[in-house]
């Protein structure tokens, strides 16, 4: 944990590097699933495919706060959409993380790669033959944080150890093992995607509206999970990629990146586990964060200032061990902050009590307004616009999303589509 009762490293708290993945899918202007090749130049890299070929995702620049993420995203958003437009056959970009009206699987087009990347579609096929491809359609944002170098040396320099990778290897490990126990509460204050088209449930039914329960279909057990919930060892790096690479081993699993995880670990470049293994942590991922259509950069400022807020308090507290059984009720956390209604699924905290879910959230957010009492005033304003949603439903994205994208949710969604485009084309979209 962060020597917090230092000054310095009080002060260096609020620093950190950022980067934000967002994915959207491709749709023609009547709002069906997009055919057509990717139109960016496959050598970009902060412009990219996901899973389907028409899942174009964007990978930011690492910046020095979540604004300048945003504004990073805002600028690669004007360019997809410019794009769009100019096509012989304009495009839109799916505004929601539940996909539009899907006529069936082969309606979902596999990213389509070649060459040397040819592999990439392989096992993009693999993933369609385990899981399908109705799952594959969600998309989301993945919110990517590292603490500040001058914060981890000054902070190593009070830890007494010896060597620095191992250092921060601990730190992050140890972050990574609170954010699974507490990182469910970000899945809470951002879900935004209580609605579907009829057509993900049950073939055939496209156009018709679907509400099951959730307020995130992707964060529900309906969404990106494996078959069994993941148990990883967090003791040391070493400890936690072979954990990792049993489940390939016992095939579970066949990649390491099959492993489908709210929180992730990645290594400085290309996401390997044996360059985890080999350099180290180098940032942490959160996959947790819905598409937001209530703002026009696809995610509000405050959530992502509030899930940096998380990490550093989780830093700055005691280590809290996680057991077998601590670790498959901390995926069933995640699942219940999925839901709809907060009140009426319950959360298991780490001292064992079982609380409902709204009621765990205000805990958490009671400890971190204690945490940060003698901060600025904007850290106040950020948790009391979190616990508003706990406290009043109606404050949550999810709740303002189906009451104003029900009933024609697919055409809602297209009207909604074209009008972003027109507003980011003509400049009213600032980041």
């Amino acid at each position: 944990m962060l020597h917090i009762d230092s000054p310095r490293i009080r002060s260096l708290l609020r620093q950190g590097h950022f980067g934000i993945e967002k994915e959207s899918l491709r749709v023609t202007g009547g709002g069906r699933m997009s055919h057509s090749p990717h139109p960016f130049d496959a050598d970009d890299p902060h412009i990219v495919r996901d899973f389907c070929e028409n899942q174009t995702e964007i990978n930011t620049e690492v910046t020095d706060s979540p604004a300048a993420a945003l504004r990073a995203l805002a600028r690669y958003d004007r360019i997809i959409q410019e794009k769009l437009a100019s096509l012989e056959e304009p495009e839109l970009l799916w505004p929601f993380s539940n996909p539009p009206a899907i006529a069936n699987e082969e309606d979902i087009p596999v990213a389509r790669f070649t060459g040397a990347q040819s592999g990439k579609t392989a096992y993009r096929n693999y993933l369609s033959d385990r899981y399908g491809r109705y799952k594959m359609t969600f998309s989301g944002i993945h919110f990517n944080f590292s603490f500040s170098e001058e914060l981890l040396r000054e902070d190593f320099a009070l830890s007494g150890q010896r060597d620095f990778r191992t250092y921060k290897d601990h730190l992050y490990l140890e972050l990574a093992e609170k954010m699974v126990t507490y990182g469910w509460i970000v899945t809470a204050v951002t879900a935004a995607s209580p609605v579907t088209d009829g057509s993900f449930v049950e073939k055939h039914t496209c156009g018709t509206d679907s509400f099951l329960g959730m307020a995130s279909i992707r964060c529900s057990e309906l969404g990106y999970w494996n078959y069994f919930t993941p148990v990883l060892d967090y003791s040391s790096m070493e400890a936690y990629t072979a954990s990792i690479r049993r489940y390939v081993e016992d095939r579970i699993i066949r990649f390491p990146s099959e492993l489908y995880y709210p929180i992730r670990l990645k290594p400085p470049g290309a996401n390997e586990l044996q360059r985890l293994a080999d350099l180290g942590v180098s940032h942490i991922e959160l996959r947790m964060i819905d598409l937001n259509p209530l703002t026009d950069l696809w995610v509000e400022e405050k959530d992502l200032l509030f899930a940096h807020l998380l990490m550093v308090w989780l830093a700055s507290i005691p280590r809290i061990p996680l057991n077998e059984r601590t670790q498959i009720l901390a995926a069933q956390n995640f699942k219940s902050a999925a839901r709809y209604d907060l009140k009426t699924v319950r959360t298991i905290l780490p001292d064992g009590r079982s609380l409902p879910t709204a009621e765990a959230a205000l805990e958490i957010l009671a400890a971190m307004e204690d945490f940060y009492r003698e901060e600025s005033g904007e850290i106040r304003e950020i948790l009391r616009f979190q616990k508003d949603k706990f406290l009043n439903v109606e404050n949550r994205y999810a709740w303002k999303v189906r009451r104003l994208y029900s009933e024609t949710f697919a055409a809602k969604g297209l009207e909604l589509a074209k009008e972003r485009q027109t507003r980011i084309l003509q400049g009213d979209v600032m980041p």
